[in-house]
């Protein structure tokens, strides 16, 4: 189906965006980072070699943390502060309830001293006796440990006084003549924003990280000891990354938006390749479905695949997207899909992206190299043996590269390239599903019909000789015709085997298998002839249809005469009519002219092939002038207008033709009838040998 209308732009246009969603949401629901595997410390990490994706702290354990946090607040040095106010408040209030009192002096200067000393509250007295420090705040941001040992409670402060003043009678009588416990109070205050504020340096300090892993740095490889050192890495990266899909789930709108712009981008580009510069493939609604529906199922399987888990990444055969897509269409448009798949699926090898790209990269130039005419299934093994050597190769220089050890490369990685290239070497059960479902046909599935034991070409060599000889000549100047103006060779081969098979109904109305009379002569009307001659193609139509042959092959046949004419017996009827005006109607084919340049190529070799058997001269320069003279009619009446071929080609195919015929068509050697052969006979002539 072609597009050329409106709609049908619309509709490809509708299916890219479509595309472009389905892709996006898989890449956005697809993990960021895979969670770590689990394991056991003392014991070797029995997982694939585990990569930082993004520079990280080393954090604690849960359980060292809680140690650490416990040790520092138990033997952290509290703060205080001298509260000076209320000291002088206690001593104005005594001096005022002594004044005039014998010994009120002596009496005061000792509650100064229990001041300077200072008094202290139950918590203070409790950390003095678990032998902890008390430290005060001295200048700006200073600290300083203040000496206990004369620090006293409420209680100890009375008992010092009772006990320092029991021998003098004027003291005990001024203690006696007041209450001095209402005049003892703790003037040290305990700083609570000054604690918290060391106390949080305290913690940050002791918590502080024992390291930090860099991106791409290897936190631990597969048999390596699981030490605390390295469980607190693995740990610690577990952290992150689930601190990391918390953030991004609150992003998730700005995330979903650049995935989007990066696959447009990519998807983008994909379009403008195929409408620029392969409008034919473009014009095709059925191709273009193919391919926008291959890349989204393709990408959208890996999504899934590596959010199972991620190393799959490097089992799955990207070489795939290449031979599949080259075995419909052509290498410049499989590799240019291919790169559009891997870029987007470089989006999710966020452990080794450069890696990824680079085997990738070589993976589809390899497979398009290998199976660049895939027709046996052991190109598919040899493809997938030269990927392998491939991913080895660039994984051992990448890491080389990245870590500067041998030892860091990973061998379990050389086991998942090579399940890589096992499922790859079985692409060929994959392209007959591609072939059913879409309607194309293979390079394999073309050499299969290009096998003359199939019914059809056994039928036409038995029934027509002639024919099928004529088909061999054309199948072979058709390849070679391919082959050199870039054509696809598979299909104009097989098509010029079966262009004749309808012949197979009246084999004998065909100068080719006549052997006798000519039972045209038994005709009265030019029209009869020309009739049974036209109808060639609609009983080959008909035979290739019951034979289930694939539509490209069934287009050739319909169009390899295009819209011309039975030329001799219009002719004849004209001859015969000179006085009227004849109708070509009834002398032309169907058609349609052909719309591909393989259905030209056909169309030009089968007229030479079968004219260059009507020269007497088998000259190069009559051949010469028999094709030219062929090929430019074909042109002159348009029936080369349609097909995408260049005059240069034309011309190419002339020269090409000319060679082959000239070689199939060449002068043969007489030999003299007095020569004896081996039995004494006379061997005459050999005008019918070939040479």
């Amino acid at each position: 189906m072609k597009i050329s209308s409106k709609h049908n732009n619309i509709v490809i246009t509708l299916m890219l965006v479509l595309s472009v969603f389905l892709i996006s949401s898989a890449l956005f629901f697809s993990k960021e980072d895979n969670q770590v595997q689990s394991f056991e410390v003392g014991k070797p990490w029995l997982h694939p070699r585990l990569e930082a994706n993004f520079q990280f702290d080393i954090e604690f354990d849960e359980a060292t943390r809680k140690h650490i946090t416990d040790s520092v607040e138990q033997n952290f040095a509290k703060i205080y502060t001298f509260d000076r106010k209320k000291a002088e408040q206690q001593q104005a209030l005594l001096t005022r309830a002594l004044a005039g009192r014998p010994g009120s002096q002596a009496l005061l200067n000792a509650v100064v001293k229990l001041y300077n000393d200072g008094i202290v509250d139950n918590e203070a007295a409790n950390d003095i006796y678990a032998g902890k420090q008390l430290r005060f705040m001295v200048g700006n941001n200073q600290l300083q440990v203040q000496d206990t040992r004369n620090m006293r409670t409420v209680k100890q402060a009375y008992q010092w006084l009772t006990d320092s003043l029991s021998g003098n009678v004027e003291l005990q009588e001024a203690l006696r003549a007041v209450d001095i416990s209402n005049y003892l109070v703790p003037n040290m205050k305990l700083d609570e924003e000054e604690n918290e504020k060391w106390m949080g340096e305290d913690l940050r300090n002791a918590l502080r990280s024992p390291g930090t892993v860099q991106a791409g740095e290897a936190i631990i490889t597969r048999g390596e000891i699981v030490t605390p050192k390295k469980a607190a890495a693995i740990e610690s990266y577990q952290n992150e990354i689930q601190e990391r899909n918390k953030k991004r789930n609150v992003d998730q709108t700005f995330n979903l938006l650049g995935q989007i712009l990066i696959v447009t981008i990519l998807m983008l580009a994909f379009y403008y390749f195929m409408k620029l510069l392969r409008r034919q493939v473009f014009s095709s609604m059925r191709r273009m479905t193919f391919l926008i529906t291959f890349i989204t199922v393709f990408v959208i399987v890996v999504f899934l695949c590596v959010r199972f888990k991620y190393n799959l990444l490097y089992v799955i055969p990207f070489g795939l997207v290449p031979i599949i897509v080259s075995s419909f269409f052509d290498d410049h448009t499989s590799f240019f899909v291919h790169i559009v798949t891997v870029l987007i699926c470089s989006l999710i090898a966020v452990n080794h992206q450069a890696e990824f790209i680079i085997m990738q990269f070589l993976a589809g130039i390899i497979a398009i190299v290998s199976v660049k005419e895939l027709t046996k299934r052991t190109q598919l093994v040899q493809c997938a043996a030269f990927i392998f050597l491939a991913y080895c190769i660039t994984y051992i220089a990448m890491t080389l590269i990245g870590e500067g050890d041998y030892n860091k490369i990973d061998k379990y990685y050389f086991a998942y390239f090579l399940i890589n290239c096992v499922i790859l070497s079985f692409a060929f059960l994959i392209i007959p599903i591609v072939e059913k479902a879409f309607g194309f046909t293979s390079s394999m599935t073309l050499m299969e019909l290009a096998d003359i034991n199939n019914p059809l070409l056994r039928q036409l060599s038995t029934n027509c000789p002639g024919t099928f000889q004529h088909s061999l000549q054309v199948a072979n100047l058709a390849g070679e015709a391919a082959l050199k103006i870039g054509a696809n060779m598979q299909l104009a081969r097989a098509g010029a085997l079966y262009h004749d098979i309808g012949k197979t109904k009246n084999p004998a109305f065909f100068t080719e298998n006549q052997i006798g009379e000519n039972p045209h002569d038994h005709l009265v009307r030019p029209e009869d002839s020309a009739k049974i001659v036209i109808d060639h193609v609609a009983n080959g139509l008909k035979l290739a249809e019951d034979a289930d042959l694939p539509k490209v092959i069934k287009d050739l046949i319909a169009q390899h005469h295009g819209k011309g004419i039975t030329r001799y017996f219009y002719y004849k009827a004209r001859d015969a009519r000179p006085d009227q005006e004849v109708d070509k109607t009834p002398f032309s084919y169907p058609g349609p002219n052909p719309q591909t340049k393989e259905a030209a190529i056909l169309m030009m070799a089968d007229a030479c092939e079968a004219a260059t058997k009507s020269l007497k001269d088998h000259s190069e320069e009559a051949i010469a002038a028999m094709v030219g003279k062929i090929i430019d009619t074909q042109v002159a009446e348009g029936l080369l207008r349609e097909a995408p071929i260049s005059f240069k080609d034309v011309e190419t195919i002339k020269a090409l033709f000319v060679e082959r015929l000239r070689t199939a068509y060449h002068m043969r050697v007489s030999y003299p009838s007095d020569v004896s052969a081996g039995n004494g006979d006379i061997v005459p002539e050999a005008d019918n040998e070939t040479n």
